[in-house]
């Protein structure tokens, strides 16, 4: 697997790592009660932490493995094939609804 190809992934896996946790956390903390606002708020700091030191080691540091990724361009390819697929899919499922509804 190329170098590249391999740290982009990993760069979309983390991201979307990250961004996931601060939702997760943000919903637990405002919806939950008691214990559960606390793990939320873990959540929370952690998926934004991780986030903060990818995006540096990305995006700003010049260790040599991470500064070879461009991180936007990964981010904003993946984020186009995304909605791609996401079109595709439902257009998929609203032709099997209507095939399947009609019989």
């Amino acid at each position: 697997m190329d170098p590249w190809t391999l740290w982009g992934f990993l760069t979309i896996v983390i991201f979307v790592f990250s961004l996931v946790m601060m939702v997760a956390g943000i919903f637990s903390a405002y919806f939950g009660a008691g214990k559960n606002r606390a793990y939320g708020g873990a959540l929370f700091a952690i998926g934004f932490v991780v986030c903060v030191i990818w995006a540096y080691l990305v995006g700003y540091s010049s260790i040599e493995p991470f500064c070879s990724v461009p991180a936007w361009d990964v981010m904003y390819d993946a984020l186009i094939n995304l909605i791609a697929v996401l079109i595709g899919a439902l257009i998929a499922i609203g032709i099997f609804l209507v095939l399947v509804l009609k019989s």
